[in-house]
């Protein structure tokens, strides 16, 4: 292999140059993993939860009256150009 100018190792591309072949989990590790992945975790209060679900509940009703007010006139608009009924 020859080095390039950067100092970096030009091998063909595509070809793992030393490294281990990936190993089998299984799903017994898997779930150890999934549990200790959960407990770093930093869950939120009561209070916090019902805060950020106010939010969202909050913005997504503004949303669909902003997406309703839109096709409501959007509507009116396409049959007063057209006509209709």
């Amino acid at each position: 292999m020859a080095i390039d100018t950067r100092g970096e190792t030009a091998g063909k591309p595509g070809k793992p140059t030393g490294e281990k072949k990936a190993r089998r989990t299984s799903p017994a590790l898997f779930y150890r993993q999934v549990v200790a992945e959960l407990r770093k975790v930093i869950w939120p209060r009561r209070n916090d939860l019902i805060t950020y679900t106010t939010i969202v509940l909050g913005f997504v009703v503004i949303m669909v009256g902003v997406v309703a007010g839109f096709d409501f006139g959007l509507t009116k608009l396409v049959l007063a150009v057209f006509g209709g009924s």
